[in-house]
């Protein structure tokens, strides 16, 4: 056991345990007053019952030894991470719970990632559910596909991972796998009431741009932890984080202006966590000039992809699909393209000489998760639709999920404009809410 190492993974650890709060806050941030709290509880949600699950059973799913081909691994193997306590159980210079709680973190955000597609219109309930299920037959396995090595924990490990696809930290396995989850939902949701006839503008951009901070700040766990040692590696992939992130920013403004003649404090949030994304398969593959080149083309390529849902008709609420699938995508095909084998991945990408074999082995591996994580969500989704009820009723939808679902209001609107009356804060039956010919729906909305 190296002590240096174990201190910066659990470290980075903690900072991507962070990032699921300040999703809470971009999201919570994008969405109507109406629904903060619904939106916020949807990632602290999936924190908690993805904690769970992982010490059951999805660490052993995720990392046990393969029992299908590498496509799974052995759900039983470490059950509640029997065997894995001791001084002596080591992955690398990692004690084994280290990696455990490592990866757990990333299971959880993975999950909260995809409830933004289905903002303003979902129960918590059947979200929970979703949840559960989807970590369960989705994420689980994917994670072993991608990440499970041979010989780190298991002794045979995933197929992808096998294959020599290089996802440093998770553009398939997260990304690409949320994003395309998301759209799946979406798309069994339906459009929210109003999509593309009324502004739905975000009600707190403060909000926004300090949970895209927090993203930021965890990220560097997100990307530079997964040396899982406290090395060059980690170095070189928290160097090609900052300059990626930093040219996407630059990339998105610069889209916004040109477009329509205004930069947003937005779409500079928006920019951030794309070039985050993309760079993410990528950051031990490249080198920082071309992190910066993937950096601009990942803020260019998402600030035009969010507009698709409005050509193509699905209403992805906050975007996932254009920034975390498009920037997932660009992401990992950008390794098959800019890989240096000066860089820590040794590989050489198709501008560097290395031909196309990278290159068809980054898009082999994402287009098999896209395709697999769109299709079992969909099936996961209309089950749930059509048991007990995914979506939430209209006139609940139009009062505001907060109060039907939660009883709450993310403001206290009765305190801060002085009117009489109930407190908004307080516990209604839904009727108040839906009823009401003034006060908080009109407020909210």
């Amino acid at each position: 056991m190296d002590t240096g190492d174990t201190a910066w993974v659990l470290t980075s650890a903690a900072l991507v345990l962070l990032m699921t709060p300040g999703l809470a806050l971009f999201y919570g941030g994008m969405v109507r007053a109406k629904s903060v709290l619904n939106m916020m509880m949807m990632s602290f949600g999936a924190m908690a019952l993805i904690g769970v699950l992982w010490v059951l059973y999805g660490f052993s799913m995720a990392f046990g030894d393969d029992v299908g081909g590498g496509l799974l691994g052995n759900p039983f193997e470490y059950f509640g991470l029997t065997g894995l306590l001791g001084a002596d159980n080591l992955v690398g210079t990692l004690p084994a719970m280290a990696f455990v709680a490592f990866q757990s973190v990333f299971a959880i955000i993975a999950v909260a990632l995809i409830s933004g597609a289905i903002a303003d219109r979902a129960k918590f309930g059947a979200w929970m559910v979703f949840a559960g299920v989807w970590a369960t037959v989705v994420y689980f396995p994917v994670a072993h596909w991608v990440f499970s090595f041979d010989g780190v924990v298991s002794e045979v490990g995933g197929w992808i991972a096998g294959a020599g696809a290089i996802d440093f930290a998770g553009g398939t396995a997260i990304h690409i796998n949320a994003g395309a989850a998301g759209l799946a939902l979406a798309l069994v949701l339906g459009k929210r009431r109003g999509f593309g006839r009324e502004p739905m503008r975000p009600h707190n951009l403060p909000l926004v741009m300090l949970g895209a901070g927090l993203l930021w700040f965890g990220w560097f766990g997100f990307n530079a932890g997964s040396a899982t040692a406290a090395n060059g590696t980690a170095a070189v992939a928290w160097v090609n984080t900052l300059a990626a992130t930093c040219a996407a920013v630059l990339g998105w403004l610069l889209t916004e202006k040109i477009r329509d003649g205004h930069a947003t404090s937005l779409g500079g949030a928006s920019g951030a966590v794309a070039g985050l994304v993309a760079i993410t398969p990528a950051c031990s593959a490249l080198n920082p000039v071309t992190s910066i080149v993937v950096g601009v083309i990942a803020g260019v390529l998402c600030a035009l992809a969010v507009g698709l849902k409005y050509k193509l008709g699905y209403d992805d609420s906050l975007d996932v699909v254009g920034v975390h699938l498009v920037g997932g995508l660009w992401g990992t095909l950008a390794v098959g393209l800019f890989a240096t084998a000066d860089a820590p991945a040794a590989v050489d990408g198709l501008l560097y000489g290395g031909g196309l074999g990278q290159l068809w082995i980054q898009f082999y591996a994402a287009v098999v998760v896209m395709v697999f994580s769109f299709v079992v969500t969909w099936v996961i989704g209309t089950a749930i639709q059509r048991t007990m009820g995914f979506r939430i009723d209209e006139e609940d939808e139009v009062a505001g999920i907060d109060q039907v679902v939660h009883a709450e209001s993310g403001y206290d609107w009765g305190t801060l404009t002085g009117g009489g009356g109930r407190v908004v804060g307080s516990p209604a039956k839904p009727t108040d809410a839906r009823h009401a010919s003034t006060g908080t729906s009109e407020v909210n909305a």
